[in-house]
């Protein structure tokens, strides 16, 4: 059944060598047999926390999205340095980087494919607790201001879709669900 789904793969090109994205074209030969062109956007991969502090709240970031045209409230999160680098040591550098906090207890929740029809991106998703409070140090190009919200409160956010950006949707969900402060009612 899956040899009648599946496509083979038989050649890229690069296209634009970009700074964030790297995009190719693929030459795949379809189930059929017959050959078709996929365009790929190729990513290093990336590592976003749902940081929860002692009292329930969890730990989000406010910042300016060009690409969407608004400010928008999420998760920490970044890219990995190179395909090769830890999820788990961006995650510890991303936190830190731009709430200033670090953490004592971490569990990983899952791993995200973003936009499988197009890109290849991974989005690595932990849940970080304990947390310490340190000073911020965003890079140069990062401007970001860091909130509170109880955890039950972002988890109804996403739920009436304030919360639009989906690795902080799905985070938010994952973590409310372990931790038992999220009930759905269709009143």
């Amino acid at each position: 059944m899956c040899d009648q789904l599946t496509e083979k793969f038989l050649s890229k090109e690069v296209v634009f060598p970009g700074k964030i994205i790297r995009l190719e074209h693929w030459q795949v030969a379809l189930p059929n047999g017959e050959p078709a062109l996929r365009e790929v956007a190729c990513h290093p991969g990336a590592s976003a926390v749902v940081a929860l502090d002692d009292e329930g709240q969890i730990i989000l970031v406010r910042q300016h999205r060009i690409a969407v045209g608004r400010l928008t409230l999420e998760i920490p999160a970044g890219k990995l340095d190179s395909p090769d680098e830890d999820p788990f040591l961006c995650a510890q550098r991303e936190l830190s980087e731009e709430t200033g906090m670090t953490a004592r207890n971490w569990q990983k929740l899952t791993c995200l494919e973003t936009t499988p029809g197009f890109c290849n991106e991974r989005i690595h998703i932990y849940l970080a607790t304990g947390l310490e409070q340190g000073d911020c140090h965003p890079d140069e190009d990062e401007f970001v201001s860091v909130t509170r919200m109880p955890l039950a409160q972002a988890a109804a956010n996403v739920m009436n879709g304030t919360f639009r950006d989906g690795k902080t949707a799905l985070a938010i969900m994952m973590a409310a669900a372990l931790k038992g402060v999220f009930t759905h009612s269709n009143d």
